[in-house]
């Protein structure tokens, strides 16, 4: 790990995760970065640490700096386990008895990790602690996206330490936005749309406290990826834009098949949306991630789920995605479902259960085949396209 100055004595510490490719669920097929900040003042802070494994590491990179034992503080700014996995060997070196700086339920969520008796410094909203030559503000930052978030804000180099807001799961050798440029943003908004789409109502309380707070920003450093040193308020205002959820005249025709019906439907749904000037996508369950599917229903206007009956329920990838996204709680969409069957025909009253829990707009009880579609199955499925097109906004 090769420690590089962001900042007059303020470090980043990168330890790359090349070849990590699921995060609890989520495709990471770009691995991704666990990023730790240390600050060289009267007294030296460390802020995050990294997963278990990539600890020693990290203390190879600190000791390029400094001998680890001259640390005075490390804060935990979130304590899910990619970030404080590390935390027991860093401890161990640094001194088990140096101040650890956390939220309120930081200090609940560690104590019950590690079973640790360190010397907790539980720090309260907007709190300061002086570095000597410098100050940091805490911000609790509460299921954004754990219980314990904050972020930890250096008021004199105008530094947002943000954990996982604002991240991305990229593996690379760029550590700046000025070297990768736009190519980051479908990274950045897959990792919105994933981790903190849930929390949209949150995020702009957020971004409405901060400029209340008039905290002013000349870079901002998450725990994964990049930072932001060329243009922080970019990613700032593409959160505020993500989070409103504003739908487009987009629909996603999200499906798995047994023997191709279910496929034809989807295909002949497609067709008709297309005519009708909708951004329409076919995706697959099997061909798609669901994670990647997530990041296009971020903006869909309309989601049209698609399931063969199969022993009298939904097809498990199917069962698997509606889960998924009714986790991430989508607003604003209009629904429906489709399917074919063999003699029961369960799936698309199942599928539409599931979309008015969501509080989607279900337009249409739902089409079913049987068996095979023929020509007026097909034209069915092309009206319905056409009755989802009629209900999503003109652009």
């Amino acid at each position: 790990m090769k420690p590089i100055e962001i900042s007059k004595d303020i470090y980043c510490l990168a330890a790359v995760d090349w070849n990590i490719r699921d995060f609890h669920g989520y495709s990471t097929y770009e691995g991704t970065t666990y990023n730790v900040y240390l600050i060289l003042d009267d007294k030296i802070t460390l802020i995050d640490t990294v997963k278990k494994q990539f600890a020693d590491e990290l203390i190879d990179g600190i000791s390029q700096i400094i001998d680890p034992k001259k640390i005075d503080y490390v804060i935990s700014n979130h304590t899910e386990m990619d970030h404080s996995g590390g935390l027991p060997r860093v401890m161990h070196k640094v001194g088990e008895d140096k101040p650890l700086y956390c939220s309120q339920m930081g200090q609940k969520n560690l104590s019950k990790h590690y079973l640790q008796k360190w010397n907790y410094q539980p720090v309260k909203n907007r709190g300061e602690l002086s570095l000597g030559k410098r100050t940091l503000t805490f911000l609790e930052t509460r299921m954004l996206h754990w219980p314990d978030s904050m972020f930890s804000y250096l008021k004199e180099e105008k530094i947002l330490f943000s954990s996982d807001a604002f991240g991305q799961h990229y593996a690379g050798l760029e550590r700046f936005d000025d070297e990768i440029d736009d190519a980051i943003m479908p990274h950045a908004r897959k990792y919105f749309a994933n981790i903190l789409l849930l929390y949209s109502p949150l995020i702009l309380k957020l971004v409405d406290s901060v400029t209340e707070m008039g905290l002013e920003l000349d870079m901002l450093c998450p725990d994964h990826g990049i930072i932001w040193r060329k243009d922080p308020g970019k990613i700032i205002t593409s959160y505020v834009e993500w989070s409103q959820q504003k739908p487009k005249r987009k629909a996603l025709v999200i499906y798995d098949t047994m023997w191709h019906s279910t496929e034809k439907m989807a295909g002949a749904m497609v067709e008709a949306l297309g005519e009708e000037g909708v951004d329409a996508k076919p995706m697959h369950l099997r061909s798609c991630h669901r994670s990647d599917i997530i990041t296009e229903v971020l903006d869909a206007g309309a989601i049209i789920i698609g399931s063969p009956t199969f022993n009298n329920g939904l097809f498990p990838t199917v069962s698997d995605f509606l889960t998924y996204m009714k986790g991430l709680k989508p607003k604003d969409k209009v629904g429906a479902a489709f399917g074919s069957y063999g003699w029961s025909g369960e799936a698309v009253k199942l599928i539409n259960d599931q979309l008015n829990e969501m509080k989607f707009n279900v337009i249409d009880p739902g089409l079913k085949v049987q068996f095979v579609p023929d020509e007026e199955g097909v034209e069915a499925c092309r009206k319905l396209g056409k009755k989802i097109a009629q209900a999503l906004p003109s652009e």
